[in-house]
């Protein structure tokens, strides 16, 4: 096999990371703000949601970046295998295995997203949140990991993240929201057309 190795895939590897992190924290705050139907009638419930899916999508493609970046850069031995498969990368097998439980359950609640009205909404709510242990993966994975993870910018980026992650969370458990009927929050694109009912 070829080795095949630059300093550019190494700082897209690193920049991709911590912007990954950075997007992932968005979407974790949103996620609350969402559920506890922030902003009333002056912002709609469904411009947060919207925004919150669009975070998420921005999200998952810088995500496959730093992982595309990671896994072709042959400088460190991380396969292809190793990014969706725990415990089977020969460098820091630890660290890179917390990452891909993080990428795993990513996706495990990506795509049960974008199937939502396939599946009941007490599923989907379950399967849901994973995203939190998700965050809390690759909080902890960018820590043990990153080249950057022990520089005062980088501690100050992974604490700020964890505390507004926190934050969220506190707030999502103790604003009490009053639910629609258990029923999931819908994209206005998603929704049935005026005076028709979905089936």
């Amino acid at each position: 096999m070829i080795g095949f190795t630059t300093p550019y895939l190494w700082y897209s590897s690193r920049a991709t990371g911590a912007v990954s992190l950075c997007l992932l924290t968005l979407v974790m705050v949103l996620g609350p703000l969402v559920s506890t139907r922030v902003g009333g009638r002056r912002i709609g419930r469904f411009a947060i949601n919207e925004l919150h899916r669009s975070l998420s999508m921005v999200a998952m493609l810088f995500v496959a970046i730093h992982v595309t970046a990671t896994v072709i850069d042959t400088y460190v031995p991380i396969g292809i295998l190793s990014a969706f498969v725990p415990f089977t990368s020969p460098y820091r097998r630890l660290p890179v295995a917390i990452g891909t439980v993080a990428i795993d359950l990513m996706i495990a609640v990506w795509l049960t997203s974008y199937f939502k009205e396939k599946l009941r909404p007490d599923l989907w709510r379950a399967i849901h949140w994973l995203s939190y242990g998700s965050f809390v993966a690759a909080l902890a994975h960018g820590y043990l990991t990153g080249t950057d993870a022990h520089t005062r910018w980088y501690l100050i980026l992974t604490v700020g993240c964890g505390a507004a992650s926190m934050a969220a969370i506190v707030w999502r458990i103790t604003a009490r929201p009053e639910r629609a009927g258990g029923r999931t929050a819908l994209s206005p694109l998603d929704a049935p057309a005026p005076g028709r009912r979905k089936s």
